[in-house]
């Protein structure tokens, strides 16, 4: 349920900045047949889940690359719980999930228009780097040393 929000809200804002109109309930179910999450899982990924006051607030996952390097995705929260600090929270509890996996980095991609996504990043000190993926939706490429 979560993913698929995830997907409505950065499909809706992606398909309203090219093509001035919402995602159709198709396009939802491609994208999630084209990107699966089975991967956020256990031995080799996590997917988190936050709750606030009792409430599914939001989710993100973390997959290992290599050895080394942490992949972070499907960074969400709510619309109504924003602002409350649960993508920080959020981004602290992945990145100790990617450390447990023996992760000492953690790089993620993401869009020019996902302004408060790339803000929130920044503010915890990921920095841009060199493109390390060619995905159509790939514009900024960001990267965090761990512990």
């Amino acid at each position: 349920m979560l993913l698929r929000e995830y997907l409505v809200d950065v499909a809706d804002r992606y398909y309203q900045l090219h093509e001035e109109r919402d995602s159709t309930p198709e396009e939802i179910e491609q994208a999630l047949a084209e990107m699966p999450s089975d991967d956020l899982a256990p031995p080799q990924g996590v997917f988190l889940l936050a709750h606030h006051d009792g409430e599914l607030a939001g989710c993100a996952g973390v997959r290992l690359m290599d050895a080394r390097t942490a992949e972070l995705k499907r960074v969400y929260v709510r619309p109504a719980k924003r602002g409350l600090g649960g993508g920080a929270a959020l981004l602290a509890a992945v990145e100790a999930a990617a450390g447990e996996l023996g992760a000492g980095r953690i790089v993620l991609d993401t869009r020019l228009d996902l302004v408060e996504a790339r803000g929130l990043y920044a503010r915890h000190g990921y920095r841009e780097v060199p493109a390390f993926t060619d995905g159509p939706y790939a514009e900024v490429w960001m990267a965090k040393e761990l512990g």
